[in-house]
């Protein structure tokens, strides 16, 4: 055969690979509303870097007719390619060939590329669109979910992980995303289930649509497996692009800095007005997160699931950091289960990926009631504890308003590592809130007084004055400052900067043992 008939070979076999399951089905694709495997990574991708591996590669099935039935690539397009120029490694499942299903051969795919991430130190993304394990495989689809499953273990707290579901992806096929640190899930179109509403309703007799078991929103709102829900495939991509831009290549490195033009020693005077003197009015915490941040953009993370706390990312001087916070506006910023398990994961991630934390405090305390008791509130409650003492990054904290008992120990104070606390004079850190606290203190004399509610109202206040305010916890050094609110940027920025070459380690061990 001469060069030219096998440049011609290779060429004709390129094309048959990059058709997938043919034009029918990629139409059928383009119908509901999503691209194609390829199309994704063309628009993921810096234009003109992808270069993929095993693209001719096909299944070892010779049961059920599936010898005859064999497409180059096998329903997964992998490979590696660059995103603003930084290497990463990805895989895109085909819905196109096969529902996308898992094979042997598909799994060894998606393995050599999540080992080739680990070797080098880059980004691993996964482009999920798969009806699960190939049956027709048995037991060999199973081990390749395995093998994925142990390489996704491997690469945790090593290189960034990032998932998007842009389609169904049910069965053993959950476990990869809930075991990568970012999902981001596509509205309308995409799902995840363990099992799926037919098996439900044989098994519970519960009826329930795909949607609202497994859509977007529900693992948005109610099971927060997922972080981001997205309009359409090039949102959720979009996505991808810019939780990168906050992420280092691995734990080794630090995140990127970007040139900052905001300026850093802003100053914003209506942080001075935001709390409210009355301290049962509610407030939105994000007014004051924006106001600081870099260009006031801040990338909220799980936005829609336990509301009660807000964490995402944003920029300092051009300086990722991640942001925790306590939101008034919602349950008065109590600590219940699901804030708990939000924060704590975060907390964990930032540390991962040498991300400072910068902590917002307004807590009045755990959330109180026999359910929260019952769903573990305890054990929820001292995963934010372990967090926090265990992460060695930056930790810097600023108390605007409660901070009361248990709650304020666990939001980061100094007692767990904090390495710069601040508060407003708005500020009132205590045991517990003043009217709680008068009701014990002062118990005779309001049982006493002659009219008690005066009374009350008069000793709440001179508690409030002198024991809740943020001057004691300064004068015993358990606050390092207390700050005008106009002024919070640039004593961040600046205190930011101070520990930028933080170095601390913790006991040496083979791993802690977090309250799971």
């Amino acid at each position: 055969m001469e060069i030219e008939d096998k440049i011609k070979e290779l060429e004709s076999r390129n094309r048959e690979a990059e058709m997938g399951g043919g034009q029918k089905r990629i139409d059928q694709q383009h119908k509901k509303g999503k691209m194609t495997a390829r199309e994704r990574i063309d628009y993921l991708l810096d234009k003109g870097s992808f270069q993929e591996v095993d693209k001719f590669v096909v299944h070892r099935c010779h049961d059920f007719g599936m010898d005859r039935k064999k497409i180059p690539g096998d329903g997964v397009v992998t490979g590696y390619g660059r995103i603003d120029g930084r290497l990463v490694f990805l895989f895109s499942q085909d819905f196109t060939v096969f529902g996308g299903s898992l094979s042997g051969a598909f799994g060894e795919k998606v393995c050599k590329v999540m080992d080739l991430a680990l070797k080098n130190g880059a980004p691993m993304i996964g482009l999920n669109d798969s009806g699960g394990a190939r049956i027709q495989e048995g037991v060999m689809s199973l081990g390749g979910y395995g093998e994925i499953f142990k390489r996704n273990v491997w690469s945790s707290g090593v290189v960034p992980q990032i998932s998007v579901i842009m389609g169904p992806c049910a069965g053993g096929a959950v476990y990869s995303p809930a075991l990568t640190d970012l999902t981001i899930m596509v509205k309308k179109t995409s799902n995840m289930f363990i099992t799926g509403p037919q098996v439900i309703k044989a098994v519970t007799s519960e009826e329930v649509s795909a949607e609202a078991l497994g859509g977007a929103m529900a693992h948005n709102t109610k099971s927060g497996v997922a972080h981001f829900a997205e309009d359409s495939d090039q949102e959720a991509l979009d996505r991808v692009r810019e939780l990168l831009s906050y992420l280092p290549q691995n734990y080794r490195e630090k995140p990127p800095v970007v040139e900052c033009t905001d300026d850093p020693n802003r100053t914003e005077k209506a942080l001075n007005t935001v709390v409210p003197t009355n301290p049962r009015l509610p407030y939105d915490m994000i007014d004051i997160i924006k106001a600081v941040l870099d260009n006031n953009r801040f990338l909220e993370v799980q936005k829609y699931f336990a509301k009660n706390m807000v964490v995402g990312f944003g920029r300092l001087n051009g300086m990722s950091v991640g942001v925790i916070a306590n939101q008034p506006k919602f349950l008065a910023g109590c600590l219940d289960t699901k804030a708990s398990v939000k924060c704590a994961r975060f907390i964990r991630m930032c540390d991962a990926f040498n991300l400072p934390t910068i902590t917002f405090v307004d807590v009045p305390g755990y959330l109180p009631g026999v359910q929260q008791e019952y769903d573990g509130i305890i054990k929820h409650g001292a995963k934010i504890i372990f967090a926090y003492s265990e992460a060695t990054v930056p930790k810097i904290t600023v108390v605007t308003r409660k901070a009361y008992g248990g709650a304020y120990i666990a939001m980061s104070a100094k007692h767990l590592g904090g390495d710069i606390n601040f508060a407003y004079p708005t500020a009132e850190i205590a045991v517990m809130g003043p009217e709680g606290a008068a009701n014990i203190i002062f118990r005779k004399e309001l049982a006493e007084a002659e009219d008690p509610a005066a009374t009350k109202e008069r000793l709440v206040e001179e508690y409030r004055d002198n024991f809740a305010s943020p001057f004691k916890a300064a004068e015993l050094g358990y606050t390092d400052h207390i700050i005008l609110p106009e002024k919070t940027r640039g004593v961040l920025i600046e205190a930011l900067m101070m520990l930028k070459d933080k170095r601390e380690s913790i006991p040496e061990r083979r791993h802690g043992n977090i309250p799971l």
